[in-house]
């Protein structure tokens, strides 16, 4: 605006008395046109510098944009491919490779290619806690995938607290743990061993009043048969009638064990909770087929034996007994029939050992929905990073083949269905039992720690006991997750 009160300025200017009309006009229109061009100069010029500027932003390059990383994810596969466990852990590996072809032909996660490393512990527990230990820090992957015994979970814990890892657990477990560093797919007691035993003790049971507790020697079954041992006196059950016996690892000799469950089982009304883990399982079914135990006469109810197992048994003496999961491959749903051809179509593809009798089950289920559940939370997060990941656990739906799941919002287990089903003489089961609705997870059983939860939730610190209306945090020190 100066250049108008400029001009405004000079036409306003008072003649002088010194010069005549003429002199004052031509001295007007001097001072007019000088100003005038003055003033286009000074315009002229601003314009050309104007649009020096503007030419010079509008050529000048834009900064570059950050370089998007688009290398190798690396995730962690921790599974017995050798020694007693291979034959349940074996199809677990199968399937997360089978779910990383599909993520990466559909572009990754957050447009990463995912690169599996594969380690085999060969059923050693001390070796899981060291192909862990490498997988973290020489291999350097992002998450891990594994594990099947109790025993084998507990070996590497303190290597994922200590180093910061993040370790998905496929299998059912006998809870009482809840770590920050572990995310449980697999069921806690409330979501398979408790309903199975009340569907025993209820009519569609057969009202049982005599349990035969038989398992493994290691913390799943033995942790396991506490929690029943305590429901069951709850439940009026005479502690007369409640049988508890463990065997090592690969025990294969059960003709002794089986003559006293027969004899247990006279008289009716009894029924045994198996938790055999691995292949003992092949001579133990073996064993009560040939000492004529049958599931009319006394049912076996399993917690560690699927489809993929009874792949090595002659299933036709098994026809009744039942297992309690919170999957089969005989959910009538169209993904999971969809899910069920892929696998086998993947198994016949890739050679696979045996890929023509290839079945899925429960832990094969769970592995498969543990990589999903994660590429979901990593994409919600924006990135692979553990803390970025567990930030994005809670509260996360996640829409598997056989229906919706939800990562539970504190305690780092996922909400789920339960069945339970009869083996039929191909292999399969028929469910014949299933839970309205999910089952919100509880790793800590009302009936040996009640009053105790835990919680990874907004300020969360873990496992805790109430006093009163007061959290007492068994680790008052622990890290608590950042929220989103």
């Amino acid at each position: 605006m100066h250049w108008l009160k400029l001009r405004k300025g000079i036409q306003e200017r008072p003649e002088t008395t010194s010069t005549s009309k003429a002199s004052g006009f031509f001295t007007r229109k001097f001072f007019k046109q000088t100003a005038l061009v003055g003033l286009g100069a000074a315009v002229i010029g601003l314009l050309v510098v104007l649009g020096f500027n503007l030419s010079a932003r509008a050529q000048a390059p834009a900064p570059a944009p950050a370089a998007k990383d688009t290398s190798p994810i690396k995730i962690g596969i921790l599974h017995s491919l050798s020694g007693t466990m291979a034959i349940s852990e074996t199809s677990i590996k199968d399937v997360m490779m089978m779910a990383v072809a599909e993520i990466n032909a559909h572009g990754g996660v957050l447009g990463r290619k995912l690169m599996p490393v594969v380690e085999d512990p060969a059923s050693n527990w001390p070796l899981f806690a060291e192909k862990a230990k490498k997988l973290l820090l020489e291999d350097k992957v992002s998450v891990v995938f594994g594990c099947w015994t109790s025993v084998s979970r507990k070996s590497v814990l303190p290597v994922f607290e200590k180093n910061d890892g993040l370790l998905f657990y496929p299998v059912q477990y006998e809870g009482e743990e809840c770590s920050r560093n572990v995310i449980y797919t697999g069921a806690s007691p409330n979501q398979q061993a408790i309903p199975a035993v009340e569907y025993f003790l209820g009519k569609e049971g057969g009202e049982k009043t005599k349990f035969y507790l038989l398992g493994t020697d290691y913390v799943y079954p033995r942790t396991t048969n506490k929690i029943l041992r305590a429901m069951l006196l709850a439940k009026g059950i005479s502690p007369d009638n409640i049988a508890e016996e463990y065997t090592p690892f690969h025990h294969q000799d059960y003709q002794t064990i089986v003559a006293k469950v027969k004899r247990f089982c006279e008289g009716g009304k009894a029924a045994v909770i198996n938790t055999i883990n691995g292949d003992s399982n092949v001579p133990f079914f073996k064993e009560l087929s040939n000492q004529g135990i049958t599931a009319e006469g006394c049912p076996v109810m399993s917690f560690s034996v699927a489809e993929d197992e009874l792949r090595s048994l002659d299933t036709k003496p098994l026809v009744g007994h039942l297992a309690a999961w919170n999957y089969f491959e005989s959910v009538d749903m169209p993904k999971n029939k969809e899910f069920v051809k892929r696998f086998k179509a993947f198994a016949k593809k890739n050679n696979l050992p045996d890929a023509a009798s290839r079945v899925t089950d429960d832990p094969i289920f769970w592995g498969y929905v543990g990589l999903y559940t994660w590429k979901a939370a990593a994409e919600k997060a924006g990135s692979p990073d553990v803390e970025a990941v567990l930030s994005a656990l809670p509260g996360l739906e996640v829409f598997t083949p056989a229906g919706k799941i939800l990562v539970d919002p504190r305690n780092h287990h996922t909400a789920k269905p339960v069945y339970i089903a009869r083996i039929l003489a191909n292999g399969q089961f028929e469910i014949i039992w299933k839970s309205k609705g999910l089952v919100t997870p509880e790793p800590w059983s009302e009936y040996t720690y009640p009053g105790r939860g835990c919680d990874w939730g907004k300020g969360g610190k873990g496992s805790y006991d109430m006093k009163g209306q007061e959290r007492i945090y068994l680790d008052p020190e622990a890290k608590p997750i950042a929220s989103m």
